[in-house]
């Protein structure tokens, strides 16, 4: 089969899969739990995805590219307006501002309007007048693994769960898109099969892919519940921050200082580690962006009492510049809690 590599030239193998000229697309993952690894998706997968979701946001709409098309999400923006037959505006590149996205949005024709952004670009439009006007001009935000504070999250937003491997995101505010299958494992990790699955990687690893009754599904590295009848992403089960024999999953914790009113900002302002700790094997800190808050961390834990348990409350607050992410502009988690260690140990000569 012919694989497009996405990297090389992402709108001509974009325009490849719309026009059916290719068997499929060869992706970079995002890097996040290391390396990046190139995922080979079918256009059958693609196709699958991209109706799935034109036909969950109630139908075929103008769509605003502000991500990168040569990752799984911008690519996807600009397939679902291709085989759609609709207008794509592209965002120019250059430093993302609520003004270049003002003007950006201004440009997609009236009618249905939609955009894919990822957390920390909603986070600084929310911030802004001008920011919160222009998200409004769309009837769906599509956010991936977003966590918002109050006032931080758009009417229109639309919280999505996947991955490469699942051809971008396949849930959609906890529940799945048609033809997708969602199963929570015994070690809680989360499982999901259907057309979105890609068919694996170039290098023929297929550990993370188990075949069940005859079904095969992708062994996600992530935990999740359900809750209410959706989906709740745990974050990764590598992530998990053991302490005085607690699990704390750092997910839950951001998405409590989160809803702080803005104290500190969104998920994409800040990191929730875990640091080694003599006495309880990791000690849970905060790593967030400078620019964001003037708090102590007295003040954080007293005001998540209500919130999360007490194993759970962070014991240290850290700034940083700017927090450390990967390739694919996700939080670096391994790399935030190496920082953290380095500043709590500055802290302690």
């Amino acid at each position: 089969m012919m694989y497009a590599p996405l990297a090389k030239d992402p709108l001509a193998a974009i325009e490849a899969i719309v026009t059916g000229d290719v068997d499929g697309l060869s992706v970079a993952t995002s890097g996040s739990t290391g390396n990046p690894r190139n995922v080979l998706i079918s256009a059958r997968a693609i196709r699958a995805s991209a109706f799935a979701t034109v036909g969950r946001l109630g139908g075929p709409g103008s769509w605003l590219l502000a991500l990168p098309p040569s990752r799984i999400g911008g690519a996807l923006v600009a397939i679902r307006a291709g085989l759609t037959e609709q207008p794509l505006t592209i965002m120019p590149e250059g430093s993302f501002t609520a003004e270049a996205f003002a003007r950006a949005a201004a440009m997609v024709p009236p009618g249905r309007r939609y955009v894919s952004l990822v957390p920390t670009q909603v986070i600084r439009l929310m911030d802004s007048d001008l920011g919160r006007d222009a998200l409004a001009l769309f009837d769906a935000v599509l956010v991936g693994g977003a966590a918002f504070g109050d006032g931080k999250r758009p009417a229109n937003a639309v919280e999505t769960y996947g991955m490469t491997e699942t051809t971008g995101g396949c849930v959609y505010d906890g529940v799945a898109l048609p033809d997708v299958e969602v199963a929570i494992a015994d070690d809680d990790r989360i499982l999901i099969t259907g057309a979105t699955l890609a068919d694996g990687y170039d290098d023929g690893d297929t550990s993370a892919w188990v075949t069940h009754d005859g079904v095969r599904w992708l062994h996600t590295g992530d935990l999740g519940r359900w809750h209410g009848g959706k989906l709740e992403v745990l974050g990764r089960s590598d992530d998990v921050i053991i302490t005085g024999a607690h699990k704390v999953h750092p997910v839950v914790v951001e998405r409590a200082i989160a809803a702080l009113d803005g104290a500190i900002g969104g998920a994409g302002n800040m990191a929730v580690v875990g640091v080694d700790d003599a006495e309880w094997g990791k000690r849970v800190v905060v790593v967030v962006e400078s620019a964001q808050t003037e708090l102590s961390v007295e003040d954080l834990r007293d005001w998540l009492r209500d919130t999360l348990p007490n194993y759970a409350l962070p014991r240290d607050l850290v700034t940083a510049r700017s927090l450390p992410r990967t390739a694919g502009g996700k939080i670096d988690r391994r790399a935030a809690a190496i920082l953290a260690t380095q500043a709590l140990s500055h802290r302690s000569t």
